[in-house]
């Protein structure tokens, strides 16, 4: 006696469209420099936009070189802050590639260069500046501060590049 059984299943499959955020990488060293760098470079990038606005001369060679290079690393650091928040995986494979060492070493080396010579010009004429030396200077030093930041980063990235 032979007897035929069948098998009917039933399979749901729903998508979705959440965002995850990676809270967990922005209490590791690297996302809190990360973040500290985020800070500082808002902070320069403010100050010193602010008080170049004032002038229309094309004279300003330091401003606009500390400028220029204080909103490039700026931009630079958000996208790759946020490409650690909102990917989980991204967070763990870009810290074993090169890029994050050629990356915060670039930043420190151009950042640090931007930093002294906008502090040196901003000391040498400090009569020309008048009203505006204080804010600069500040913008200079959280500069300088800033790039000492990215030479940790560049430290925890080359550790993490290589294994440690």
């Amino acid at each position: 006696m032979s007897h035929s059984v069948t098998v009917t299943r039933t399979t749901t499959t729903t998508t979705t469209s959440a965002i995850i955020i990676n809270t967990g990488y922005i209490k590791t060293w690297p996302g809190i420099l990360k973040f500290a760098e985020l800070i500082l470079g808002i902070v320069t990038v403010g100050l010193v936009s602010y008080y170049y606005q004032r002038y229309s001369n094309f004279t300003q060679t330091p401003e606009t070189f500390f400028l220029l290079m204080a909103v490039t690393f700026l931009v630079g650091t958000f996208l790759l802050l946020l490409s650690c928040l909102i990917s989980i995986s991204t967070s763990s494979i870009i810290s074993k590639t090169i890029y994050e060492v050629v990356y915060h070493g670039f930043a420190f080396i151009l950042l640090l260069a931007a930093s002294l010579t906008f502090i040196i010009e901003v000391n040498h004429k400090k009569r020309s500046y008048s009203n505006d030396y204080e804010p600069y200077f500040a913008a200079a030093i959280i500069g300088l501060v800033n790039s000492a930041v990215y030479l940790l980063s560049t430290i925890f990235a080359q550790r993490s590049y290589r294994g440690l």
